[in-house]
């Protein structure tokens, strides 16, 4: 996928080239997170994903993000007992959410709670790194408490409380069903978290360092970022692919809806990536466990029209750097588990806010306010006229 380079003349006829999107645009350095587009490597920190989504848990990826260096066992146990003991939420936040609309979307929910949030946090405007830190962690925490809290209101049942005996992930599938699951559903939830946890200068996180760059508060910062993530282009992608894979039905209708939506000109979601121009090393983890799932649940389908779909791309538009994104198998993951598709982008949020306050942090700490430059390209001199003469 080639960059967007226009050249433009300014007022005084001199040419300015500027990259749309800010695609190519280098904003900031960091330490965390490493992706070569053109060879499909990501790396949080200098360690293969593909490690970390083996031998790692979400915890662990967690701390790792936030403090830059994985932890020992002593450090582990005391990050996740820390995890677990902030993982419960105000009562007033759970009637506040009560009292919203029950067709609002989880994803509009999430941000107003996160807001709110703010609000509760007496020491809110205190920047200090170590509050932050620990804000961080709060939130971490709070954020699968919220979301499970929010579809069980909206399906108006009772909210559950956190197991402090259950693991991050495990506990989340516990509080929005109120079963303990599976090893396996929450082993594969756990991965999922872990892939979704960072991603660089993405539209969310990078929203996220221009709003703390002015020093605004953690809370804000990731209200900001919940609202970039939300949109359909970022991380409204995976629901969008669930969609399609069952508007298409079966896997022999595949290759007429492909090839329909490529002769209109219109994206197919769950191919093609900003950053990839190969097949994303995410995608090839999820690929296997939607896989595994389907046989476990002895529903191949939308495995099976997953990778018609795959198969077809490859053949129509090989070549052109489209392949399967994060989004794609990561659809019929959550599907498998049996998560409603409305919630697969504030899980999204679950996992990312690890990496959303390690970026926060990390901007904190060699702060420069982010104020780019915009090429005006409007009416110059122009006399004002009277309204009687409009």
């Amino acid at each position: 996928m080639a960059e967007k380079v226009r050249q433009l003349t300014d007022s005084s006829g001199q040419k300015i080239e500027f990259r749309e999107g800010l695609e190519g645009v280098i904003a900031a350095a960091s330490d965390i997170c490493f992706i070569d587009g053109m060879k499909g490597i990501l790396q949080y920190r200098g360690i293969p994903i593909e490690q970390l989504a083996e031998k790692s848990t979400f915890e662990e990826t967690s701390y790792f993000l936030l403090f830059g260096h994985l932890p020992t066992r002593a450090q582990l146990s005391d990050f996740e007992n820390r995890l677990k003991a902030q993982r419960g939420v105000a009562p007033e936040l759970l009637r506040i959410l009560a009292d919203f609309p029950r067709h609002a979307e989880p994803m509009t929910l999430l941000r107003t709670a996160v807001s709110a949030l703010g609000a509760y946090d007496a020491n809110a405007e205190n920047s200090g790194i170590d509050q932050n830190v620990d804000r961080a962690i709060d939130l971490i925490a709070s954020f699968p408490t919220i979301l499970a809290a929010i579809q069980r209101i909206r399906k108006g049942l009772p909210v559950i409380a956190p197991n402090h005996k259950l693991a991050h992930a495990a506990n989340f599938l516990y509080m929005l069903s109120g079963e303990p699951p599976n090893e396996y559903s929450a082993k594969v939830l756990d991965v999922c978290l872990i892939l979704h946890a960072d991603h660089g200068f993405n539209a969310s996180t990078f929203t996220a360092r221009v709003c703390i760059s002015s020093l605004s508060d953690m809370y804000s910062a990731i209200t900001a970022a919940l609202g970039s993530l939300k949109g359909p282009l970022h991380g409204g992608a995976n629901s969008a692919v669930m969609h399609t894979l069952m508007e298409i039905g079966s896997a022999d209708k595949v290759e007429t809806y492909v090839k329909k939506k490529l002769a209109a000109k219109q994206k197919i979601m769950g191919f093609g990536h900003r950053v990839y121009h190969t097949y994303d090393p995410r995608a090839r983890i999820l690929n296997r466990y939607s896989h595994k799932l389907a046989e476990i649940t002895g529903n191949m389908k939308w495995y099976e029209i997953s990778k018609k779909m795959e198969e077809v791309m490859e053949k129509e538009v090989g070549g052109r750097g489209i392949y399967p994104n994060v989004d794609f198998y990561s659809a019929s993951v959550y599907y498998y588990l049996g998560i409603e598709i409305d919630l697969f982008t504030p899980i999204f949020a679950v996992s990312r806010i690890s990496g959303w306050a390690a970026q926060v942090l990390e901007q904190l700490r060699d702060n420069k306010l982010f104020r780019p430059e915009c090429f005006y390209q409007g009416p110059l001199n122009i006399d004002y006229v009277p309204i009687d003469k409009r």
